[in-house]
Formats: C-alpha cells, sequence, structure tokens
C-alpha cells in the first residue's frame, strides 16, 4: 500500500531506520570498548622509566611493573579531574608531576594511565555519573568500591600490576575489598602528600592496590623508604570481636580463615580477643563530650562516636577547601554530594573535640600494639553492594561502615585488606592494622602469612556456610576467649555467663568448666565451684587447675581431707607445682 504522504516518505523512514541502526551500534560498540578496560581509566598515557643500569649492577626495584594512577594525581601536562567534568573544565593542565609518581617511574615502573574515582573523591561507592562507573571485574553487578574505584578495578582486571588511589575514609580499603584485591593504606604522611588535590589533608593517606603481596612490598618499601631487613612476626594477633558483630555474612567464614591461619604459623598462643569499643572507651575522653555526656553501656556507641568524629572532619576540611569552588563554579553535583555538603552548616559536632579524638586514638591504638601486634577486623561489613543500591545512601550503612574505616583513618595507623576468597561468588576481606609506624611490620606480616591465608581461604569457599552454620565447637571458642577477657577485667558475672554459654555449645570441654569454677571462686560461690571443677576431671583426668581449683573450694566447705587429696594428686601430675605444695602444706599442719 502507498505511503499517504507520498515515496518520499518511505525512503525518509528507511533513512530515520538506518540511522537509529547506526547510532544503536555505535553506542554498544562504545560500551564494549569501555568494557575492554573495565571502564577504569579516565585517560591512557605513558610514562617510561630510565633504562635499566649496565651490569653488575642491581635492577631498578619495580623493573618490568606497570601501575596506574587515580585521577587526583598531577601528572605534568594533563588535566587533573578530580571525578567530576566541571572541576576539569575549570582548571588548567598539572605544571608538574607528582613526586610519588616520579619516584615510581624512576623505580622502574611505567606508568600507563589516569584512573576513575567518586566525584571530588567524595563517596565509597566508586558510582560516578560523569565518568561512569568502573566495572567490578569479580561480580560486575556490584559496586567496586571509592573512592580510588578505577585503580581497583585496573589492578582486578590484570591491566595494571599495581596502581595508587587516595584513602581518606577507606578510599582505597574499601575498593580493595570489593574487588577481591590487597589494599594498603600507610601510616599517615609515611608518603609524601604533594601534588594531589586535598581532600581532607588531616585524614588524607596515599595508598595502593594489588593482586601480588610481593609487589605491594617492594612498591611500598619504595615509596616509605624503609630499609629491607629480616622479617618480623607479630608477637600478639588482637581479634576486634565487636566489629566482626557488625558484618553482614557469617562471623565464621572470616575468622575460622584467620584462626586456623595464625595456629596453623605462630600457634595459639598470640591469638587474643579484644572488644575494641570497650577499650577505646576510657582512653577517648574527648568522645565523651561528642556524645553530650550521655553514658551507653553499648561499646559500639564508641566507634559509632569515633566514626561520627572522623565524618566531622571530613567534611569541614572538604568544605574549608573547595567551598569557594563548589560556590562560584555552581557544579552539577551528585545529589548525595549535595546533601551531605548543604548539611555541613547543621553539623554540631565540635571541630576540637574532634582533633583531640583523632590524636587520643593514635595513643590508645600505639599502645595496644606496641609490641609487635596486629589487630584485626573486617574492611567493609559484608558483600559489595549492588549497584544503585538503597544503601549506599543509608544513614545507617554508612555509619557502620564508618565504624570500622575511621579506626585506622583516625588514629593515623597503617592498614592492610586481604582478600579471602568468595562468598556467595562475592569477595570477602579481613584487613590487619599496625601500630602508626609500624608499616614494616605489616607488610612482614602480610608476606608471612598471605599464602596460608588464601589456603585457608579456599578450604572456606567450598564449605557450605550460613548464618547458622558456624559449628558449635568454634563458637564455643569465642566465647571462652570472651569470658576469660571478662575475668581479666574482674568481671565475674559476666565471665560466668559467657564460660555457660560456652558449655551449653560444647559441653565436653574441660577447660570451660575449670574457667567457670574459678570465676565461682571469685564469688565465692564454693559449691558450684566444686561441681563445676568435679565435671572437668570426669571430662580430663590430668586438668591440673580443676584439681586445685576443687581442693580450694573443698577447704573454703570445710572439706579438708577431700582438698587435701585434691592437692596430693595436683602434686602428682605437676611436682613442681608451688601452688598445690603449698595448699597441701598448709592443711596437713593443720591437722597434725
Amino acid at each position: 500500500m502507498p505511503s499517504p504522504y507520498g515515496p518520499s516518505s518511505n525512503l525518509w523512514v528507511l533513512l530515520g531506520l538506518g540511522v537509529a541502526s547506526i547510532f544503536l551500534v555505535t553506542r554498544r560498540m562504545r560500551r564494549r570498548a569501555l568494557k575492554e578496560d573495565f571502564g577504569a581509566f579516565v585517560e591512557r598515557l605513558q610514562l617510561l622509566p630510565p633504562p635499566p643500569p649496565a651490569p653488575p649492577k642491581a635492577p631498578h626495584p619495580l623493573s618490568g611493573l606497570s601501575f596506574a594512577v587515580a585521577d587526583i594525581f598531577d601528572i605534568e601536562g594533563y588535566v587533573t579531574g578530580f571525578g567530576n567534568r566541571d572541576w576539569a573544565r575549570t582548571h588548567e593542565s598539572a605544571a608538574r608531576t607528582a613526586p610519588i609518581i616520579l619516584a615510581l617511574v624512576d623505580g622502574g615502573a611505567t606508568c600507563i594511565g589516569k584512573t576513575v574515582i567518586d566525584e571530588l573523591a567524595y563517596g565509597m561507592s566508586g558510582e560516578n555519573k560523569h565518568y561512569d562507573t568502573p566495572t567490578n571485574p569479580t561480580v560486575p553487578e556490584r559496586v567496586p568500591g571509592g573512592c580510588s574505584s578505577g585503580s581497583a578495578v585496573a589492578v582486578a582486571s590484570g591491566l595494571a600490576d599495581f596502581s595508587l588511589g587516595v584513602d581518606t575514609i577507606g578510599g582505597v580499603r574499601i575498593p580493595g575489598a570489593y574487588c577481591g584485591i590487597l589494599a594498603f593504606r600507610p601510616s599517615y604522611a609515611a608518603v609524601s602528600n604533594l601534588s594531589f588535590v586535598p581532600v581532607s589533608p588531616s585524614l588524607d593517606t596515599i595508598g595502593f592496590f594489588s593482586k601480588d603481596p610481593n609487589v605491594l612490598r617492594r612498591v611500598a618499601y619504595l615509596l616509605i623508604q624503609a630499609p629491607y631487613a629480616g622479617l618480623r612476626q607479630p608477637r600478639n594477633i588482637f581479634i576486634a570481636d565487636d566489629c566482626f558483630e557488625l558484618l553482614k555474612i557469617p562471623t565464621s567464614r572470616v575468622t575460622r580463615v584467620l584462626i586456623n591461619s595464625v595456629e596453623k604459623l605462630f600457634g595459639k598462643k598470640l591469638l587474643k580477643h579484644l572488644n575494641l569499643g570497650d577499650y577505646l572507651s576510657s582512653k577517648l575522653p574527648s568522645l565523651k563530650q561528642l556524645q553530650n555526656g550521655k553514658k551507653n553501656g553499648d561499646s559500639k556507641s564508641t566507634l559509632l562516636s569515633l566514626a561520627k568524629a572522623m565524618q566531622s572532619l571530613y567534611n569541614h576540611e572538604f568544605r574549608n577547601n573547595h567551598e569557594e569552588w563548589i560556590s562560584s563554579t555552581k557544579p552539577a553535583l551528585d545529589p548525595f554530594i549535595s546533601a551531605q555538603i548543604n548539611r555541613l552548616a547543621d553539623d554540631s559536632l565540635a571541630l576540637v573535640c574532634c582533633q583531640s579524638a583523632r590524636e587520643e586514638s593514635r595513643l590508645a591504638l600505639n599502645a595496644l600494639l606496641k609490641d609487635e601486634g596486629i589487630l584485626v577486623l573486617p574492611t567493609v561489613l559484608g558483600l559489595p553492594p549492588k549497584l544503585s543500591a538503597k544503601e549506599l545512601s543509608s544513614e545507617d550503612y554508612l555509619n557502620q561502615t564508618f565504624c570500622l574505616s575511621a579506626i585506622a583513618s583516625m588514629s593515623g595507623c597503617c592498614q592492610v585488606t586481604i582478600p579471602l576468597g568468595l562468598f556467595e561468588k562475592c569477595p570477602v576481606s579481613v584487613s590487619f592494622i599496625a601500630r602508626h609506624g609500624g608499616d614494616h611490620l605489616l607488610l612482614d606480616t602480610i608476606q608471612t602469612m598471605y599464602a596460608i591465608l588464601q589456603e585457608q581461604a579456599d578450604i572456606a569457599s567450598k564449605s557450605n556456610f550460613s548464618k547458622s552454620s558456624i559449628s558449635n565447637e568454634e563458637s564455643a571458642e569465642i566465647a571462652k576467649e570472651k569470658g576469660n577477657v571478662a575475668y581479666k577485667d574482674k568481671q565475674w558475672q559476666k565471665a560466668i555467663s559467657l564460660y555457660t554459654e560456652a558449655i551449653k555449645l560444647n559441653g565436653k570441654n574441660a577447660t570451660y568448666y575449670s574457667n567457670r569454677a574459678a570465676a565461682y571462686l571469685e564469688l565465692g560461690s564454693y559449691l558450684q565451684a566444686e561441681a563445676d571443677c568435679s565435671s572437668a576431671i570426669n571430662l580430663d583426668k590430668k586438668n591440673v587447675k580443676a584439681y586445685l581449683r576443687r581442693g580450694t573450694a573443698r577447704e573454703m566447705l570445710g572439706y579438708y581431707k577431700e582438698a587435701i587429696e585434691d592437692f596430693k594428686y595436683a602434686l602428682v601430675l605437676e611436682p613442681t607445682n608451688k601452688t598445690a605444695n603449698l595448699a597441701s602444706n598448709r592443711l596437713k599442719q593443720l591437722f597434725q
């Protein structure tokens, strides 16, 4: 049937369809081209290293390695885009290259490009409406994490051997966790902050990513100028139990890998359990002022107050640096960022208290970790959120995430994110923290533990985990360790409750009964102590502590003959035991 508009109209329809097809094909080709580099790069370039020295001189330390840098670092002749096209439009090309990039190139590495960051480095999801969101190579339907999203993706996809980013409130650690790679935040000021756009100067720290712990260590040693020496090993490894309670995945999926790895390498003695919020509560008096004097028995309130102090510093310093540009340029900002910036005027947190909290947290963490200590906690709450997920703008989600990232950000301590395989096809990780200036120890610990952690992570990845799949034995051990902490703190009733929990989970462990008996003795509950010791001895005839504690309980109850027998048997098992010897002699003298 002829067209009512005449023959020429058919031609225009065909031409229109053709143009539309070309547009669609072009659009698909553009998307495919972006996907070839996973959308990681803003600009590809090459900064080549100097020629290698002639033998017998040693080659450059980073010879043969390639790296990318977040688009927050200056490279001569290129505009530093800072994740925003309006910023790029209103700024000139950089007059010089950042010293850290020059150091890496001089060290033998080749710089291959600048990578996408969150808009104005103000975010943690990795999503960016100006340059698109880099694709998480492990789970493309989920966010890569930010703010150094492109740098993480460049390494995770194999496009670069290592990469640079900026970590202010988690900008390196979080994308490392979400993309399943190593991510290192050095001690604050260990690496020069010259020649990159400041976000929050008192928190900004240059960090880097790699898949290979050897590469991470080589890069770190060059940048923090640490001398190579023998591998140092930790003397104490503290598990922050309250931080692990924030996890949205089964806790044992991470802790089992950690505990098994530590025990295989160092034995059980290094492991200690800690309630980090309780520890910090008495050592950060400035936080109490931020809480307006309110007392809260929940240890997480301390972590939340520290997180809010970090956010207050971050927002205040960001505004100081960029308010004038935002006011004059009126850039098209993401609504979430605009809301955060506009909320600053109503921020009532006292800046002086926040700054004091930062200094106090450094002193507290340094005191805890001074004797070659490592603190272990989750990097993030769990699996990377799905793209455009509502939780990414949820205040509760952000606050809980910042409870974890604030510990290193506020204390200035060094931290590394370590991948631990997959759970539900998504990356899982854990973080190690060493004291401020303890970078050498932290890097050496990763070097020592990485292989065994991956081995145990592989075993765990093949196991079926669910919220209820944690073994009773493991849960019982965790309860016992918490009980030990309470006992040391002279919280006898709390210790009894925790040991009771352990016994309910695993009633065949003599130590749990013996430990509960010790707490009962402290409270003067001698009948309960005697009964627990008898249960322990029935399970383990060689439990010296159970005989000693039952002997003490029986002595206090007036069962002197039975008490003597217990002390005597303890001496049979352990002839040099001074406590048993003294108690036995004392009772014998009473009846002579």
